[in-house]
């Protein structure tokens, strides 16, 4: 160890929490344990103002490059009620393209958890930037992102919905053909997403459990019910309306 490095470790040792007995601990760990809990609820009620936020039409056509053909918005839903939809600069001109993108995308793409739990519940997800599919393709092989469906902008999608010169994580729900804008996080919220709970929350029809404040009539089932092995084609429901 260096000296600096030496004096360092020093410093932050002098200023760490003091070392108490196993039951000072666990008074400790309660107290904090309590304002966790306070937080959940806190969470759980935003989630509820969240899921009656007002929906936006969205009124144009954007068309997206993937699967080897011209897709609609609509068509990213792939059948299902939702569509959560990530604006990623993985893409020429943004940082040591074209071994990497950006690097905070790509830490965000790292942590994404699989689909298969977001699609358990009538919900897809989209990466979307302006690599081509065959840079795409290369660049999910070499990161292992092969489980995130990724698709090329050809339009103004990105700056229709404020992500053309940042990151953010747009929400849609569907009704038949007509779709809607439901939430957007960016910032530090985008840091929050990947994981499927997270997804859920920010959407208009949240987790879909029974526990949830959710207005009357909106789908709602036990909380395990719909959980489900990503390997398992046999347990995925079906992409009922």
């Amino acid at each position: 160890m260096t000296t600096r490095e030496t004096r360092e470790n020093n410093v932050w040792l002098e200023n760490r929490p003091p070392t108490v007995s196993r039951e000072e601990w666990e008074a400790a760990h309660q107290k904090m344990r309590e304002k966790e809990k306070e937080l959940m609820r806190a969470r759980d009620a935003l989630a509820a103002e969240r899921r009656r936020m007002p929906w936006l039409a969205v009124e144009k056509d954007y068309v997206f490059e993937g699967r080897g053909r011209k897709m609609s918005l609509l068509d990213l839903f792939d059948d299902r009620r939702q569509l959560i939809v990530y604006r990623a600069f993985i893409e020429p001109g943004i940082s040591k393209w074209p071994k990497h993108g950006c690097v905070g995308c790509s830490m965000i793409a790292d942590q994404v958890s699989h689909p298969a739990h977001l699609n358990a519940r009538n919900t897809s997800l989209a990466f979307v930037s302006r690599a081509t599919q065959a840079d795409l393709g290369r660049m999910k092989a070499q990161m292992g992102w092969e489980h995130i469906p990724w698709y090329t902008l050809t339009d103004d999608f990105d700056r229709d919905f404020g992500v053309d010169e940042w990151h953010g994580t747009n929400a849609f729900i569907r009704e038949g053909d007509k779709v809607f804008r439901t939430y957007f996080v960016n910032g530090r919220g985008d840091e929050q997403m990947g994981n499927h709970w997270n997804y859920l929350d920010i959407t208009a029809l949240g987790r879909q459990e029974e526990w949830e404040d959710s207005p009357e009539g909106y789908p709602q089932t036990p909380p395990y019910a719909w959980w489900v092995w990503h390997d398992d084609l046999e347990t995925h429901p079906e992409r009922d309306e």
